[in-house]
């Protein structure tokens, strides 16, 4: 008797979860056009605060990408000038390091333009890598060698 009891309410159970569960497909239809109409808002937002960001940020990372061309090249004259031997190669290799470095981050924020990936990502990495490059200045004076 408990079996015939336990087997109707399993049952009963599961045919009630059936048919709370199904939805109409006019039901399901409506939910998804809801759903692209927020994707295309939240799209338009985010395009918006693109365009109105990047142009000053790119104004901004061009001025610093100068500044440290124009820093690489006091320091090449300063190293052409005849001093301490023993470092010279070093820091000949650590400024054309950063030469390079330098070309990779203006060929980044160039190509930015074309590709238009994640702004945040791209901002958060490119000043990170800006960074990089101005704290190895810095670290270009000192002496590594102890």
């Amino acid at each position: 008797m408990k079996k015939i009891f336990f087997k109707a309410a399993v049952a009963l159970i599961i045919t009630g979860g059936v048919f709370t569960s199904c939805d109409s497909k006019e039901k399901k239809v409506e939910a998804a056009k809801e759903e692209v109409q927020d994707a295309k808002a939240n799209l338009n937002e985010a395009q918006k605060e693109l365009n109105a960001e990047y142009p000053a940020f790119k104004i901004e990372a061009e001025a610093r990408i100068a500044d440290n061309e124009k820093q690489i090249s006091m320091l090449n004259e300063k190293l052409n000038k005849p001093g301490k031997a023993p470092l010279d190669g070093l820091r000949k290799k650590r400024i054309e390091d950063l030469e390079q470095r330098n070309m990779e981050l203006r060929n980044r924020l160039a190509n930015y333009e074309n590709e238009r990936s994640d702004w945040e990502v791209f901002k958060r990495e490119f000043k990170h890598d800006m960074d990089g490059i101005g704290d190895a200045f810095k670290d270009l004076g000192k002496d590594n060698k102890n």
